[in-house]
């Protein structure tokens, strides 16, 4: 049993909130899991736009449990991938390294030279700093993991004091693998895609083989980290997120709800029998999902918000 959380706000007088509100989400379903819990967020982080032919600046969320000396680690991956990197700490086992701009002539070259530098940038982290994991990173979007109750993880990265226009949070009682950090959620395979989970899949092990033929890689054994990368990979192929979500409908087994964003997107599906809970409640203001309805009984407007469960294998999406 696990408990789920999201929030995407669709009026950008609440994003200063944005912590705020999910911290107090995520707390609520503290009793669904106590064992670590972690949240994704998405801001228009930028100070300034980009300009034309120039990307936004990407960030890297890594976490260590052994102490480290972030600055220097910043520098000896610079210096292995020619990548100048700012380093904005979150705390003594976690940090963000900030990669500048890259200016490209067209979208095409961008899009390949961006793939270059993140399969560049954690190949660097994994051979000078193996203890060192990356458990997410993106244009818009931010990872936090911990092992502990939601309430201590939350106060102890100053979580209610962030803003921004989306965020998704997960606190795990763990069934298919080990009480660590690595394997809480989310989980995000690829820029700007995270994943949470309420259940199981018992074919996950055929799929990762699947995708390990593929070259694929897993992290870890958590059953959780393959839905991700199965849908990862199809978006690779040029799948969109639905699409996606459609493949693991088709091809996992077992019961689910999952909650999946990407920079732009909300997503939330159950499986064929819905047996694990969720709940939505959309307003003008935003849309939320948590596993219970008592999560998002203390948002603003929800009285008179639109309350209703998703269908089985429904594929809700909501884009900014």
């Amino acid at each position: 049993m696990c408990g789920i959380v999201g929030l995407h706000l669709k009026n950008p007088g609440l994003q200063p909130r944005l912590g705020e509100l999910l911290s107090q989400m995520l707390e609520a379903m503290t009793t669904r899991g106590p064992d670590s819990a972690g949240i994704a967020f998405y801001a228009d982080r930028d100070p300034a736009p980009a300009a034309p032919g120039q990307e936004r600046e990407l960030r890297y969320s890594l976490r260590s449990d052994e102490a480290i000396d972030w600055d220097l680690l910043a520098e000896r991956i610079a210096a292995e991938t020619g990548q100048s990197l700012r380093v904005e700490p979150l705390g003594s086992d976690s940090a963000v390294f900030v990669s500048p701009p890259a200016e490209t002539s067209t979208a095409q070259t961008s899009t390949a030279e961006t793939s270059t530098g993140e399969a560049s940038f954690l190949a660097a982290v994994r051979r000078v700093a193996p203890q060192v994991t990356v458990p997410g990173f993106g244009r818009s979007m931010v990872v936090v993991k911990d092992v502990g109750a939601p309430a201590a993880i939350c106060a102890r990265y100053g979580i209610p004091g962030w803003g921004g226009y989306q965020g998704i949070g997960h606190t795990r009682m763990a069934t298919e693998s080990a009480v660590t950090t690595a394997h809480s959620h989310p989980f995000a395979p690829a820029a700007d895609l995270a994943l949470v989970h309420n259940g199981s899949f018992s074919n996950y092990a055929t799929i990762r083989g699947r995708l390990a033929r593929q070259g694929i890689r897993c992290d870890t054994d958590n059953d959780s980290e393959v839905a991700a990368r199965l849908v990862a990979s199809r978006m690779a192929e040029g799948a969109d997120l639905e699409e996606g979500l459609r493949t693991v409908l088709k091809e996992m087994d077992g019961f689910f709800t999952l909650l999946v964003t990407t920079r732009t997107q909300f997503a939330v599906v159950r499986d064929s029998f819905a047996c694990k809970p969720a709940v939505i409640a959309e307003t003008p203001d935003y849309v939320a999902m948590a596993s219970e309805y008592h999560a998002l009984a203390g948002l603003p407007g929800i009285t008179g918000a639109r309350v209703f469960e998703p269908m089985p294998e429904e594929v809700h999406v909501w884009s900014r």
